[in-house]
């Protein structure tokens, strides 16, 4: 016999195709922003142009401050319902397999590369071959203290894989708390939160002050995407939270321009901060503390406002051509939403290899730049495409369902 409490759970939703677009585009934005770093004046990319530029990282910080938050978000909202699908075991088996091995694959084969290009881009007499370069790269050492990132070495790193590093750690961290919450409390909380966003307007910006005290006190990780490691927890369990009740999103919807707006205005007046302190990610000056609040603060607020935007209900129009079939919908979707983390592992390797040769050029930083991209977004489709999703091994390796 049923009990009371089961009719009243929801049903596992439909997939929502706005947020593979949206995660679609980060990831392809990303090869866009790796290429931006060769010319950057300001940071340490593993290959550098002769001539750079600091306009870069002023355009390059609006994603920054929202981009990888966002797909902490979405991967908390999907962990919630592959929790809930799956049960604990399920879901820490399908994690280790979907990320742990392409982590482990990528690192060992994919990211000796920009490594290796670094050492002979910095120095034109370094003519180390990269068979004899990958010992190096694999001497590594045990550093508790840099959990979840514990294997370091001088030339070994994770590189742009910290996502796939933080994401498998906050999905596995999540386990145990599934199993042990009282979830009956958990859920008398989550309903009355869920009441009191419904009612007031605002109520779901709120932990933008959360955001704003640890990005001025905890600082920020110029190796994290400009965040602090930990704060990516707090938007991961966000989205688990968000996820458990439908009536969230209804409010994401509601207060979506508010967000945009705030959002917006937080991240302008966090910018003369940013460009006046001389370490505006790590002194702790009033200015650059203030700076670092209102970037934090900007980033929930434009999180907020991106997936409600994308997710308001607009009535249909009369199309001049008809539309995608249902079924061509949801596979395009579908080739999205797997496409993924391959693209991700891929692109970064790709991006290094094609400006080690590119920067050699005498042309200007935009002929350079449009180059670059081009040539690492075709290359990045294109393995992934030939080289990852044709094979059953090959989609094991990248974290793809077979």
């Amino acid at each position: 016999m049923a009990t009371r409490a089961e009719p009243a759970r929801a049903p596992v939703p439909e997939r929502r195709p706005e947020l593979d677009v949206v995660r679609m585009l980060v990831v392809v934005g990303l090869v866009f922003f790796h290429s931006a770093l060769v010319f950057a004046a300001d940071d340490d990319f593993y290959v550098k142009n002769a001539e750079t530029t600091e306009a870069v990282m002023i355009i390059a910080g609006f994603g920054v401050v929202w981009a990888m938050p966002l797909l902490f978000l979405i991967s908390g909202l999907g962990a919630w319902h592959s929790l809930r699908r799956r049960g604990a075991g399920g879901f820490a088996g399908e994690r280790l397999l979907r990320l742990g091995v392409p982590l482990v694959f990528a690192t060992l084969a994919l990211n000796p590369l920009p490594q290796w290009l670094r050492l002979r881009s910095a120095d034109a007499g370094h003519h180390e071959s990269y068979v004899d370069f990958l010992p190096r790269f694999y001497d590594v050492r045990l550093e508790p203290g840099e959990f979840p990132f514990l294997v370091q070495g001088e030339h070994f790193e994770t590189g742009h894989l910290w996502f796939v590093v933080l994401l498998l750690t906050f999905s596995l961290m999540l386990v145990p708390f599934h199993r042990w919450l009282p979830r009956e409390r958990v859920r008398r909380v989550g309903d009355r939160v869920a009441e009191a966003a419904v009612r007031r307007r605002g109520v779901v910006l709120l932990p933008a002050l959360a955001f704003a005290a640890i990005c001025a006190f905890a600082r920020l990780e110029e190796d994290y995407a400009g965040w602090y490691r930990w704060s990516y927890l707090l938007f991961f369990v966000a989205g688990f939270v968000l996820a458990a009740d439908d009536r969230f999103r209804a409010v994401m919807r509601r207060d979506a321009g508010t967000a945009a707006w705030l959002g917006a205005l937080l991240f302008a007046a966090a910018g003369p901060g940013f460009a006046l302190a001389d370490e505006p990610f790590t002194e702790m000056t009033a200015l650059a503390a203030a700076s670092r609040a209102l970037f934090g603060a900007a980033g929930w607020c434009l999180v907020v406002a991106i997936p409600g935007l994308l997710d308001r209900r607009r009535p249909e129009r009369p199309r001049a051509s008809p539309d995608l079939t249902p079924t061509t919908r949801r596979r395009l979707y579908g080739y999205l939403a797997a496409a993924v983390l391959p693209l991700y592992v891929l692109h970064q390797p790709i991006v290094v290899a094609v400006a080690y040769f590119v920067i050699g050029w005498s042309a200007p930083i935009l002929v350079e730049y449009a180059v670059l991209v081009v040539i690492s977004l075709v290359l990045t489709l294109t393995a992934y495409e030939l080289l990852v999703r044709r094979t059953r091994a090959t989609r094991f390796l990248f974290g793809m369902r077979s």
